[in-house]
């Protein structure tokens, strides 16, 4: 009898041989070995894979569910990612037939033989020392001491948002419901354990009951801390509800909170502290265009951070009547109420908002509008 010609079943080589492919190497034994093993692997997840893929799915859902729903709630104090952030829009976009040139005459040069520039790096620390971040349960943002005792930020920092509140409010009654239902579900994967008999089975649902308790008992305290939001908004503004935290780390909170009606201005006291503030360049002095300028404030959490730019001009609100002072010093979210200075670091200006869809337009608000909205309190 001839010998029996055989195909690899790898490369398809034709030999006698049948123990080794004699082209790719393969070997027969040990290849029909592990189609056997394959094959006993499917056959056992064809028997029980239906009802566990269904309850470990079930945990797959909540975690990938409730971690996407976290991110929009409480956020872990001093981060900004991660304040949260919290939902109070910094610096609202103006629109851009909003402002005009001024029409007035050139701003006065300053005298030759005047002050001389102090020494940048005194100057700024000096500012740096005045100026504050703020934190309420909605969001974050930045102030400076005008006197000893007040401080003066954006009005949009220290206000609640009402469309921040419904959406937060929403989010929360939808993180809410689904705990819920979490929580009638493991209800009912207990009673279904309580049915079974010892055995592989009731050990398998024990440790999904486990395993989905404890991603419930992670959440739930994020739950109640978005509902203390909620409660803390719906409150409305309270000076209790503002953190001012001082350029030394202190924390304390304000004693007194007054809202302008006519500005993006807000004013608070500290009557507990005697801090540095910032003063008023003299009455003849104006900004000139590209003059260098600085910005004061918190961006996304990096608490005083300062940066520069150039002054680049007065401009006129053309619903109101106005004055902003536009400069390209960076200002971001978080820096709304800081301060916009020069290099001897006197104020001109309160940083309030950003052009939409633009970058290095950003404007403030002439300081002499703060003395005159809180006449009665920083006369």
């Amino acid at each position: 009898m001839g010998n029996t010609t055989i195909r690899c079943p790898k490369c398809s080589h034709e030999q006698t041989n049948t123990v080794e492919c004699g082209a790719c190497g393969l070997i027969f034994a040990r290849y029909r070995q592990h189609l056997a093993r394959q094959q006993d692997k499917e056959q056992a997840a064809a028997g029980k894979g239906s009802a566990t893929g269904l309850k470990l799915g079930g945990i797959v859902l909540l975690v990938l569910t409730t971690a996407g729903l976290t991110y929009y709630l409480v956020r872990p104090a001093g981060e900004e990612p991660e304040p949260p952030a919290p939902p109070i829009r910094h610096h609202a976009a103006v629109p851009e037939q909003s402002v005009a040139e001024e029409k007035t005459p050139p701003p006065p040069t300053v005298a030759a033989g005047g002050e001389a520039v102090a020494a940048r790096g005194s100057s700024i620390e000096e500012a740096r020392n005045a100026t504050v971040s703020l934190e309420t349960p909605w969001g974050t943002g930045s102030g400076f001491f005008v006197t000893k005792n007040y401080i003066v930020t954006n009005r949009h920092v220290v206000e609640v948002d009402q469309q921040g509140l419904a959406e937060t409010r929403s989010k929360v009654e939808t993180f809410r419901r689904l705990v819920e239902l979490e929580q009638e579900k493991l209800e009912q994967l207990r009673q279904e354990m309580g049915r079974l008999p010892d055995g592989p089975s009731r050990q398998q649902l024990a440790l999904i009951l486990e395993t989905r308790e404890a991603e419930l008992a992670r959440i739930v305290p994020q739950l109640e801390a978005g509902e203390a939001q909620v409660a803390a908004m719906e409150r409305g503004t309270s000076a209790s509800d503002i953190k001012v935290i001082l350029a030394d780390g202190r924390e304390l909170t304000a004693d007194f909170v007054q809202l302008s009606t006519r500005h993006d201005l807000a004013l608070l006291a500290l009557h507990t502290v005697d801090n540095p503030y910032l003063r008023r360049a003299p009455l003849d002095r104006r900004l000139q265009q590209g003059e260098k300028v600085y910005t004061i404030g918190s961006p996304v959490g990096l608490r005083h951070t300062v940066t520069s730019g150039i002054f680049s001009g007065y401009r006129v609100r053309t619903d109101d009547g106005g004055v902003l002072l536009q400069t390209d010093a960076a200002i971001n979210p978080g820096n709304s109420g800081g301060p916009l200075i020069d290099e001897k670091g006197y104020v001109f200006g309160v940083n309030t908002m950003i052009l939409r869809d633009t970058e290095g337009i950003g404007f403030a608000i002439p300081i002499g509008v703060v003395f005159e909205e809180f006449i009665s309190l920083l006369r």
